[in-house]
C-alpha cells in the first residue's frame, strides 16, 4: 500500500505547479479528483504538441487523478465543489487572488498557489514561470556573458513551487494527525523564484556590483563549467583545491597546481581567465570520451553535454526505471517520468493515465449519491460534461 493511500484530494488547479503537486499526491496513493472547466478543461490540454487532441504538457502532470467537469460559475456547480470538498482531506487550487472567494468554495485543508501571493501589492499581478523569472532576477544571471536575457526552458518556478505545496502538505497532514486542525497553506512562485537565489543575493550583497552571466560556469569555483574537447563539449566541475591538484597531475601539468595564481579557489576565481584559457588549450587536445575516462578515474566531476535522447539512453536511466510505459485508452501508448522516490525499492509505476476531459463526472456525482436522472439534467444544462458519454 502506498504511504498516502486513502487521502482524498481535491484538485482545482491548472497548467503546472498546481498539477504537479497534485500529481505528486496521487503517485503517493492519494485520490485526487481533479475539477475542470466544463468548456476546454486545463489550459495545458491545448497546449501543443498533442497527442490525438490533448496536450503533451498535460498528459505529463495528470496521472493518477479523476476528471469531473464542471461550470464553477453556476451555483449548481459551486454546490457540486462543496459537497467534494466536505468529504476531501486536502483542497488545491490556483486561482487569481479573490476567484475563489468569489466561486464561494470554503476550504478545511487548503493549499493556495499564487503567482504573487495573496497579500501586497502585486498579489492580483498574474503569474506564469517566465514571468518569475524574469520579475526575479534569474533571467538576469542566465545565458553567455554579455548576451541576452535566456529563459530555463524546464520551467523550474512552476516545478518546484509545486514541490514546495507537498513540502507545505505533507507538513499540514502531520499537524492534523497531531492536533485535528486543518491549515491553509500558501506558495507562490515569486517566493519560489526568490529562493532559487538565496545565494546569489548574498554573493551580490557580499560584492555590491550585480553579477555577469556566467554561462555554464560558476562564480566563485574555477574551472567548472563546459569546455570544447577535440570533438565535442565536456564538462568539467573541479569544486575544491584536491580536485584541482588531481586534475593538473591528470593532465600532466604539476606545475599549475604549484603556480600563485591558481593555488586556491579564491585565486583561481580572481584568475578566472588566464585558468580558464590554459584548461581550455588542455582540453582541445583530447576527445570528449578520452577526458571522461580519465576523469571520472581519477575521481574529478565531470559530464557529457547530453541531449535528451542521450539522457534517456543512459544506462542510469534504465536502472532506476525513471521511464515508464503505459496504455492510454484513448490515445495508445504512452511513456511518462517516473516521480523521483522509491519506497522500500518498489519499482515505480505510472497508475491510472491521465484522464480525458471530464472522464469521471458522472462516476464522482454518483459516488456523491446524485441519481443518474439528475445527472443527466445537470449535464444537458451545461452544468457537468460527461465526457464519459
Amino acid at each position: 500500500m502506498k504511504p498516502l493511500a486513502g487521502l482524498r484530494v481535491l484538485d482545482l488547479t491548472k497548467v503546472l505547479a498546481g498539477p504537479l503537486c497534485t500529481q505528486h499526491l496521487g503517485d503517493l496513493g492519494a485520490e485526487v479528483i481533479k475539477i475542470e472547466p466544463t468548456q476546454i478543461g486545463d489550459d495545458t490540454r491545448r497546449w501543443p504538441p498533442f497527442r490525438g487532441e490533448t496536450g503533451a504538457i498535460f498528459l505529463s502532470v495528470n496521472r493518477n487523478k479523476r476528471s469531473v467537469a464542471v461550470d464553477l460559475k453556476s451555483e449548481e456547480g459551486q454546490g457540486i465543489v462543496h459537497k467534494l470538498v466536505a468529504q476531501a482531506d486536502v483542497v488545491v487550487e490556483s486561482y487569481g487572488t479573490g476567484v475563489a472567494e468569489r466561486l464561494r468554495i470554503d476550504y478545511a485543508t487548503l493549499a493556495a498557489i499564487s503567482g504573487f501571493g495573496r497579500t501586497g501589492p502585486m498579489a492580483s499581478a498574474l503569474g506564469y514561470d517566465v514571468i518569475l523569472q524574469a520579475f526575479s532576477g534569474i533571467m538576469a544571471l542566465t545565458g553567455e556573458p554579455g548576451g541576452n536575457p535566456i529563459r530555463s526552458p524546464f520551467s523550474p518556478v512552476d516545478q518546484t513551487t509545486g514541490l514546495h505545496a507537498v513540502t507545505g502538505l505533507m507538513a499540514a497532514l502531520i499537524e492534523r494527525g497531531r492536533t485535528g486542525q486543518g491549515t491553509r497553506i500558501e506558495v507562490s512562485l515569486f517566493e519560489t523564484a526568490l529562493s532559487f537565489l538565496s545565494y546569489n543575493f548574498h554573493v551580490y550583497w557580499e560584492n555590491g556590483v550585480e553579477p555577469a552571466k556566467p554561462g555554464s560556469g560558476h562564480e566563485s569555483l574555477v574551472p567548472y563549467q563546459a569546455f570544447e574537447a577535440a570533438d565535442k563539449p565536456v564538462l568539467i566541475g573541479v569544486a575544491n583545491d584536491n580536485l584541482w591538484r588531481r586534475f593538473c597531475g591528470a593532465v600532466g601539468r604539476d606545475e599549475l597546481a604549484q603556480d600563485n595564481r591558481f593555488l586556491t579557489s579564491a585565486d583561481r576565481s580572481a584568475n578566472r581567465a588566464a585558468c580558464v584559457g590554459i584548461v581550455q588549450e588542455i582540453l582541445r587536445t583530447r576527445t570528449r570520451d578520452e577526458w571522461l575516462e580519465l576523469m571520472n578515474t581519477i575521481g574529478v566531476p565531470c559530464a557529457p553535454i547530453n541531449s535528451l535522447q542521450e539522457a534517456l539512453d543512459q544506462p542510469q536511466t534504465a536502472a532506476r526505471g525513471m521511464v515508464m510505459h503505459y496504455n492510454h485508452p484513448v490515445l495508445g501508448p504512452m511513456k511518462t517520468i517516473a516521480q523521483p522516490i522509491l519506497f522500500n525499492n518498489e519499482p515505480h509505476t505510472a497508475g491510472s493515465p491521465p484522464p480525458m476531459l471530464g472522464q469521471h463526472t458522472r462516476e464522482v456525482l454518483r459516488e456523491l449519491a446524485y441519481p443518474d436522472g439528475e445527472i443527466d439534467r445537470l449535464t444537458a444544462s451545461g452544468v457537468i460534461l460527461d465526457g464519459a458519454a
